[in-house]
């Protein structure tokens, strides 16, 4: 989905998001608040530069609008694989990004995630995985990696990772399996403003990744291993 039209659908015509090239980001009125959106589009690698941009939006919104909520739209191919952003430090500016965001949830920002295209590797971790909750459209694209390259890192064979990702959502890409370990809280369909309403009304307070991948089946152990350390 383009970004435009999933705008126009969340907030009508109520907002004044735009696009800097690859760099989402406005204010919208929602529910009679004000909201702050930021994200990418046209499946933007994330590099020095746009993690920077991303981040100094969030920190404007922390100075300038205390607690205000903050949806972030997600379109991503991934880090940009580039060796001008590797030595520029790119881990730095997009473990910056992550931090940002973290510190807005710590100061009474509602940060909700929305994946509506695609989401890979870094350039998600960084952004939709730090929100207080993460949700994608059913049409989305979500994978760290694919089966061939995952063959080659993990030196199985794709045929039995093909085998394994039908039975178990970690090998597989996919938003269902996504849901079904935890990292998306849920798919929006039909109503998007009641989605996002709802979503903003029950944004948990506590990471509960773990705990629903724990009850969907797609992540069994991880709760209760996080809780063993924590008792330790």
């Amino acid at each position: 989905m383009d970004w435009q039209p999933l705008v126009t659908a969340l907030f009508g015509s109520d907002h004044t998001v735009h696009a800097d090239e690859d760099f989402l980001h406005g204010q919208a009125r929602f529910n009679g608040q004000a909201l702050t959106v930021i994200g990418t589009t046209n499946h933007a690698p994330i590099g020095v530069a746009l993690a920077l941009a991303q981040a100094g939006a969030v920190l404007h919104t922390l100075r300038e609008r205390p607690g205000q909520a903050i949806l972030l739209l997600i379109d991503t191919q991934g880090q940009q694989l580039r060796r001008r952003d590797e030595l520029l430090g790119i881990h730095r500016a997009m473990a910056h990004l992550g931090c940002c965001i973290d510190i807005a949830r710590r100061r009474g920002h509602c940060v909700i995630g929305l994946i509506y295209d695609q989401a890979l590797s870094g350039g998600f971790i960084t952004s939709g995985l730090i929100a207080d909750a993460c949700y994608a459209l059913p049409e989305a694209e979500i994978r760290v990696m694919r089966l061939p390259a995952m063959a080659r890192v993990t030196k199985l064979a794709e045929e039995r990772l093909a085998e394994l990702s039908r039975s178990n959502p970690v090998f597989a890409p996919g938003v269902e399996n996504y849901v079904a370990m935890g990292g998306v809280k849920s798919l929006w369909r039909g109503d998007l403003q009641a989605a996002l309403r709802d979503a903003l009304a029950n944004a948990p307070t506590s990471d509960e990744r773990a705990t629903d991948g724990a009850v969907r089946g797609g992540r069994k152990l991880a709760a209760d291993v996080t809780a063993r350390v924590l008792a330790a």
